[in-house]
């Protein structure tokens, strides 16, 4: 959990900053039209290590806690040496994956802004799915536990109908392809898991 503990440290003291500093926040935040028109690029990750608010923090290092143990140990143990490098590609990729859609939809849109780690977190939720598919998750204050599997489906299904129609002002298109992106790299670093994934929720 050594990279976990890393990114969430350097997540909440960014994100702390940038919440009491309106000029560090402008600077960081994923502005699709200065990225295109300004060369930006950076933006493509720094949007990550800042939030929108308290609880949109604290949301997403409660969730990035949770699961990221499960993956941090299995990489390390699939891969000797690489694991904890891995990890961070998986995190870093979800960041930038998840937020491409937005980038190609707002590009030319000065007033099109987006903050959090979501699509980063998404990523380590559903590399934890698909690494131990027999495990339970409480959602919020739901007391009742959801099969893995199930919830990964549920979400999905409720992220693209959202990113679709939904008019929240929350960025469904980067926590679907976010969770996209987790999924596809795990198995590309290991396709074997797919044989293990079904065998465990008994389709094989």
């Amino acid at each position: 959990m050594v990279t976990t503990y890393i990114i969430i440290f350097i997540t909440v003291v960014i994100s702390i900053l940038a919440l009491s500093n309106e000029e560090i926040f402008s600077r960081l935040k994923f502005n699709a039209y200065d990225v295109k028109h300004s060369n930006q690029w950076y933006r493509f990750f720094t949007y990550g290590f800042i939030h929108a608010g308290y609880v949109h923090l604290i949301i997403n290092m409660i969730v990035l806690y949770s699961f990221a143990n499960i993956v941090e140990t299995r990489f390390q143990s699939y891969f000797p040496g690489k694991g904890s490098f891995y990890y961070l590609l998986l995190y870093a990729g979800g960041l930038l994956l998840s937020i491409i859609p937005a980038f190609g939809k707002h590009k030319n849109d000065v007033f099109y802004n987006a903050v959090g780690a979501s699509g980063a977190v998404s990523s380590v939720l559903f590399s934890s799915i698909l690494l131990y598919p027999t495990g339970k998750i409480f959602f919020f204050f739901i007391p009742i536990p959801i099969p893995a599997p199930v919830f990964g489906i549920l979400y999905l299904a409720y992220e693209y109908y959202m990113a679709k129609h939904g008019r929240d002002n929350i960025g469904h298109d980067a926590h679907l392809w976010g969770a996209i992106f987790g999924i596809v790299y795990t198995l590309a670093l290991k396709p074997g898991i797919i044989f293990l994934f079904l065998e465990q929720i008994g389709l094989k």
